[in-house]
């Protein structure tokens, strides 16, 4: 069981990643489309449909399997230290999650929150958490 719990875990995190990873490109073209215009709102369109369609389906799915994976290692998976660090990251991750969420709101109002540069910047966050979350995982290395 714990093999099958894995793998779905890992597929959703897969697809949450993508998404962390789309959504600010997408703003990076946001920031500089013209307010009204046709790549406003077909990016309004697309960002919507990313959050709603993949990314909460898929951080919700991949927290309920990750919850499952430290029930099904409940006994000593808490005496490690690696565990926690892992965590503080995937919260992390979830905090930038609803960043995201929040600032896809603001460019549906028809405000440009943050610049293209800054959402390039900002897009460096995920896969950098998202190493070092694989590496505690498999490696459990403290």
């Amino acid at each position: 069981m714990y093999e099958w719990v894995r793998a779905f875990h890992i597929i959703f995190v897969i697809f949450w990643m993508a998404g962390l990873l789309y959504m600010p490109r997408l703003f990076v073209y946001h920031s500089g489309a013209k307010l009204s215009g046709e790549l406003d709102e077909t990016l309004k369109i697309q960002e919507r449909r990313l959050l709603k369609i993949i990314m909460n389906p898929s951080m919700i799915a991949a927290f309920i399997f990750g919850i499952l994976l430290l029930w099904i290692r409940r006994d000593n998976l808490f005496d490690q230290s690696w565990i926690y660090l892992k965590l503080l990251l995937v919260f992390s991750l979830i905090g930038y999650h609803g960043f995201l969420s929040k600032t896809r709101k603001q460019f549906e109002a028809g405000q440009r929150p943050k610049s293209g540069k800054f959402f390039r910047g900002f897009n460096e966050i995920p896969p950098i958490a998202a190493i070092i979350i694989v590496i505690l995982a498999v490696v459990e290395p403290f």
